[in-house]
């Protein structure tokens, strides 16, 4: 990532130095790389059962993930429930989960409500799931072809919030000189339940043209406009099924629908995990996310880097920095760091199309999981 995201690296690597050493009282070896990053700093395979829940955007991941940690720990049976950010953080808070998923950074009364969870300290969020948000859709003659449709911020946000109605809108082929769009109505599909998907997505009206999305950020669909659906999977099984759709989802989960190029200075960029990838070297982390270990990034929307796609997804992993149980802390421990591990990263970019986490990056991120208790 840029200079200015490793010199704030610096200051959130201070913040958590105090807790790594002490987390290194009780455990004197190095943490695990490589082929070993899914055995334990002692070296033992873990065992037993552990869950979580969370965002539908890192099922894929999950499932490789699962796969390659059973490799080297067979005993391990590990559950996901791909509920949701929001359900997954309130199942994390009840303490019925050892981690959960999100695609939206801890809330300062979330960070409060995991005092009664984790043993000491509160909870912290890992990125470990990088992925371009998709705006989807489906219209004969266009997407069925193979086609891409070109849009800037704006026009995408009038769609969204029910400003423009048809295919054919000026709006759209203005932008779109070389094809011929149908007078079809567009059908918006959006999120039902409360995702981090969704206040990804929005995040980027926010940053780029306040003045077309008159809503505040949240995780919650903020208007009445086209049809709800829960989870990623179903956004776009509902895109899939109906000619004039348009949605937004992971990219992992895109299929054979159409995608839009979105307007990055002068050019449309395609979506693509090495285009995402360039929004994360030219974003910063977020000082204002105030919590020991914690490390959120704060997206460069406003991106001008070339080439780069500018609604990206970043998703993270909540953790405890202690718990009650030694075996589930023993077990995420490990688990995250062959999650955010150069293995666990192409894992994830074989299996759901991510972008693996900058070098720069994954550094801070194994500081705040080296903290994690474990005796």
């Amino acid at each position: 990532m840029r200079k200015n995201l490793l010199t704030r690296s610096i200051a959130v690597l201070s913040g958590v130095a105090m807790l790594t050493a002490l987390a290194a009282c009780g455990d004197n070896t190095a943490a695990p790389t490589g082929d070993n990053a899914s055995s334990t700093t002692s070296g033992e395979a873990i065992s037993g059962e552990f869950k979580g829940a969370g965002a539908s955007s890192q099922q894929a991941a999950v499932e490789a993930w699962v796969a390659g940690f059973q490799g080297t720990n067979p005993d391990a049976k590990i559950g996901y429930d791909p509920s949701g950010s929001g359900a997954g953080v309130s199942t994390f808070l009840t303490g019925a989960t050892a981690w959960a998923g999100s695609d939206a950074a801890l809330s300062a009364d979330q960070i409060e409500q995991s005092k009664s969870v984790c043993a000491s300290g509160t909870a912290f969020d890992i990125p470990v799931y990088i992925s371009p948000i998709a705006v989807v859709f489906n219209l004969k003659g266009v997407s069925d072809e193979g086609k891409h449709v070109n849009m800037d911020a704006e026009t995408i946000a009038k769609i969204f919030d029910g400003k423009i109605t048809t295919w054919n809108d000026p709006a759209i082929q203005d932008q779109n000189p070389d094809l011929e769009l149908p007078a079809t109505p567009i059908t918006v599909v959006h999120r039902s339940d409360k995702s981090g998907t969704t206040q990804n997505f929005v995040s980027y009206f926010i940053d780029t043209v306040p003045d077309a999305w008159p809503y505040e950020l949240s995780e919650n669909w903020p208007n009445e406009v086209g049809q709800g659906a829960k989870g990623t999977s179903g956004v776009i099984s509902t895109v899939q099924q109906a000619d004039g759709t348009i949605g937004y989802a992971d990219f992992s989960q895109v299929g054979d629908l159409g995608t839009v190029a979105v307007k990055v200075g002068e050019e449309y960029v395609e979506i693509s995990a090495e285009a995402g990838s360039k929004v994360i070297d030219d974003s910063e982390l977020d000082s204002s996310a105030e919590g020991e270990n914690r490390v959120v990034v704060k997206l460069n929307h406003n991106t001008s880097a070339e080439g780069a796609y500018p609604i990206v997804l970043v998703s993270y992993d909540i953790a405890c920095p202690a718990y009650e149980d030694a075996d589930t802390a023993k077990f995420v421990k490990s688990w995250l760091t062959y999650v955010v591990s150069e293995e666990g990263q192409q894992t994830a970019s074989q299996n759901a199309g991510s972008a693996p986490l900058p070098d720069s990056l994954r550094e801070t991120v194994m500081q705040s999981i080296d903290a994690i208790e474990t005796e």
